[in-house]
Order: C-alpha cells, then structure tokens, then sequence
C-alpha cells in the first residue's frame, strides 16, 4: 500500500470502535476520511484535520460516495435503535454495503464481525453477521473479518439499575460462567493496526479479539462495586421473564427474538473463537478499567461542568 496515497475510509466514525480506529490512524499520518451520520458529527473530525463523509448506511448513492477513492475501507453493520424490525433492515444495510463496494472496490475491507459468526443458524442478532460476513466474501480484495466478543460497553445500560437497586441483572447463565468480553477500545485499536499491516498471506484474514481475560456476571458485579461504591449483586433474570423484560427496555418483538436467541445459545457454550485458520488478540483493557471509564463518561454527561 503506498502510503503517501492511502485513503482509510471508517464507517460508524462517531461509534466506539470507529473513532478509535480514526484517532489511531490520524495520529499516525495517515489520511482518513471519517463516514458519519450528521453534520454535528461531522465537524468534530474536520477540527481535527479529517476528511468527512456523510452516508446512511440503507442508501446506496451515500455509501458510493462515501467510499470513492478509498485505499481501505473499515464498514460495520449497526443494530438499528428502535426499529421494529432490525433483521431486515440490517440485512438491507448489508447488501447496500456489498453492491458499493463491489462497484468500487478498495484494496483491502476490514469488516467488524462478531464472534459466532461462522455458525449459520441459530445464533440471534449474531447471524447477521454472518450473513455480512458471506456478502463480502466474493470481494476481489486484501479482506479481513475482525470478530469481536461482546463488548463491555454492552453493561452500560444497567448501570443505573446496579447504582440505584444494588443489583444486576443478567442474561448470561450460570452467573460465574466466564464468557469473552473486550473494550470497544481494543477493538479500534487492533482494527487500525490490521488496516496498516502488511498484506496477509490468505483472504479472507479472520482475526478474534477478546480481552485480557474471560469474566462472568458475578465478576461485572464485583468489578461495579468498586467503580460504583456500591453494593451490587449479579442476579439471573429468569429465561421465561426475557422476553418481558427487553420489552419493557423499548426493544421490539422482533429485536426481542434476535437477543433472546443469541444468549440461549451463549449460554449453550456455543459462542466463541473459531479454532482453525483464525487469528487470536487480546486486548489490554482490563473490565474495571473499561467500567470505571463508562460511569465517568456518563457522570459528565449528566453533571456537565
């Protein structure tokens, strides 16, 4: 890749994972075009000295445009806030995706994936990326697939709950099962460096990344404890209150299906690494420390200064 002329284009620039990946090539020289959703987000990267674009993800002309001329492009498929049926507008999201890119395809694809996403059925909201995952396989590219554990940022939305009730309610089963987890942050950051590594020796690269170490809901409890000053008790929601219960939270009947199947089969002890041709990371961020920077993060947006 000639890196006086490299173009990293990053979709979902504003999102967890993206900036970091942004912020991480920036610093490094290279140019970078950061895809958003808003003007808003927008000028925050060209403050910093970065190209934008601004592309909804089921419009095809944006995403054309937002990739034109890249050397390298980072996409994602986002789970629809709200949207009552998130399976098929992410499988819309997906296909727009793979016709661009297909029409103008950049040297090399990272695309963020999850793991499990090599089993064809039965895995919820993890199945969709499966189906990104075939979509962009006939690329005619350097392409790599980074699956990421779940993330720990995925607890934020309980904090409250731990904070104020002393409790957190968990959807993994048993509570001291470990499972893989990781920061968003890691995941950015090994995203940038696969970006700028040298050509792998097999397409499609398929790398894993988890954190430093499994954990289970009983240590996110233990760990909230000390981030919180609080007493908080990890507690298994009960599988016939699921449905209910993620209702309750705004997600729809349809989203309800996709999250309730997946955790059934995670509690199945069925989503992991795929062993064979796959890479394994591991990120640094410890859980306490992804925590502790989460409930800071939201302290200030509720308390600004």
């Amino acid at each position: 890749m000639n890196e006086e002329q490299a173009m990293f284009v990053i979709f979902g620039a504003s999102g967890k994972v993206g900036s970091v990946t942004v912020n991480q090539l920036h610093a490094a020289g290279h140019a970078v075009r950061a895809v958003v959703r808003s003007n808003e987000q927008a000028s925050r990267f060209s403050a910093v000295g970065c190209e934008t674009a601004i592309a909804d993800l089921t419009d095809r002309d944006s995403v054309q445009r937002a990739i034109k001329g890249a050397t390298a492009v980072q996409i994602l498929c986002p789970i629809p806030a709200g949207d009552s049926d998130p399976e098929s507008t992410m499988r819309a999201m997906i296909d727009i995706a793979a016709k661009a890119l297909r029409a103008d395809t950049p040297a090399a694809v990272l695309a963020l994936s999850d793991y499990g996403a090599e089993l064809p059925e039965g895995t919820g909201i993890t199945l969709l990326y499966h189906y990104l995952e075939q979509q962009l396989l006939s690329l005619p590219t350097r392409l790599t697939f980074l699956r990421a554990a779940e993330h720990i940022e995925n607890w934020a939305r309980l904090t409250s709950t731990a904070f104020y009730k002393g409790m957190l309610p968990s959807l993994h089963h048993p509570l001291d099962k470990p499972f893989p987890t990781v920061s968003a942050h890691d995941v950015g950051m090994i995203a940038a460096q696969l970006l700028t590594a040298d050509a792998p020796t097999h397409s499609p690269r398929i790398v894993s990344v988890e954190g430093p170490r499994r954990v289970s809901a009983n240590d996110v409890a233990a760990a909230l404890c000390a981030v919180l000053e609080r007493n908080v008790a990890a507690v298994e929601l009960p599988r016939g209150e699921w449905e209910a219960t993620l209702q309750r939270a705004g997600l729809s009947v349809k989203h309800t299906k996709l999250i309730t199947e997946l955790y059934d089969t995670h509690n199945a002890g069925k989503i992991d690494f795929e062993s064979g041709n796959t890479e394994r990371r591991f990120g640094a961020t410890e859980l306490a420390e992804a925590l502790a920077a989460m409930w800071s993060a939201r302290s200030l947006s509720e308390h600004p200064a």
